[in-house]
């Protein structure tokens, strides 16, 4: 096993010890995309008879980021200062797409409450719209950018 993988000690899957690090603000963005035909698309600004579909899934993707710690098993649990998580229309995709962003004080970074974010907004549009389109594509999913910490800001090209 490779040791550098900070997920592993001595071949073993471990949580990160973040004790010594510094408090500071850490802050990540990521998006994704629900790719889908234009006629879905053109269907999903009104709303859906399951509802708005952007509305639901930005409250979904809050509440998966909350959850982060209980569906990734080395991540810990953080307390969070900010989720934001915006759905709007692409239509050069077409699609939805998703950005959010989470904000903490603390130890580690909050990339996986981000993504976590996007992933289960990206699922919940998906499980809005499948009955209308069978063939809805999930993806990319992506970090954008992150700041705080030792590693300090980083910056998707």
């Amino acid at each position: 096993m490779n040791e550098d993988l900070t997920h592993f000690r001595n071949g073993r899957p471990a949580m990160v010890d973040v004790s010594g690090k510094q408090a500071t603000v850490r802050e990540a963005v990521a998006e994704g995309l629900v790719r889908m035909s234009p006629q879905t698309l053109a269907l999903v600004s009104g709303a859906t008879p399951k509802g708005d579909v952007a509305q639901i899934a930005s409250l979904a993707g809050i509440t998966g980021a909350k959850r982060t710690a209980d569906l990734i098993p080395l991540c810990h649990p953080l307390p969070l200062d900010k989720v934001d998580v915006v759905v709007t229309p692409d239509p050069d995709a077409p699609g939805l797409k998703v950005v959010a962003t989470a904000r903490t004080t603390g130890r580690t970074g909050v990339e996986m409450e981000a993504l976590t974010a996007v992933s289960v907004a990206c699922l919940t549009i998906y499980d809005m719209l499948k009955a209308q389109q069978k063939d809805l594509v999930i993806g990319p999913i992506q970090l954008v950018a992150k700041s705080g910490g030792r590693s300090g800001t980083w910056q998707r090209d």
